[in-house]
């Protein structure tokens, strides 16, 4: 699931792969991003979360 990460906004990045011959040819890595329903100011939303910010939220919360 590529997109961006609502809470630490993390998008996708660019890049080279870089062969043996030093051929450099284009490509992008892409966020592990997944869909939550998240409690945000006391109103429950579905946003876009990195699984990053889940182990941080999920610290904060115990």
């Amino acid at each position: 699931m590529a997109g961006k990460c609502d809470v630490c906004g993390k998008g996708p990045q660019f890049g080279h792969n870089v062969s043996h011959s030093k051929r450099r040819t284009n490509r992008s890595w892409q966020p592990n991003t997944h869909k939550k329903a998240l409690l945000l100011n006391g109103v429950q939303r579905r946003v876009s979360v990195c699984t990053r910010c889940l182990r941080t939220l999920a610290k904060t919360k115990t």
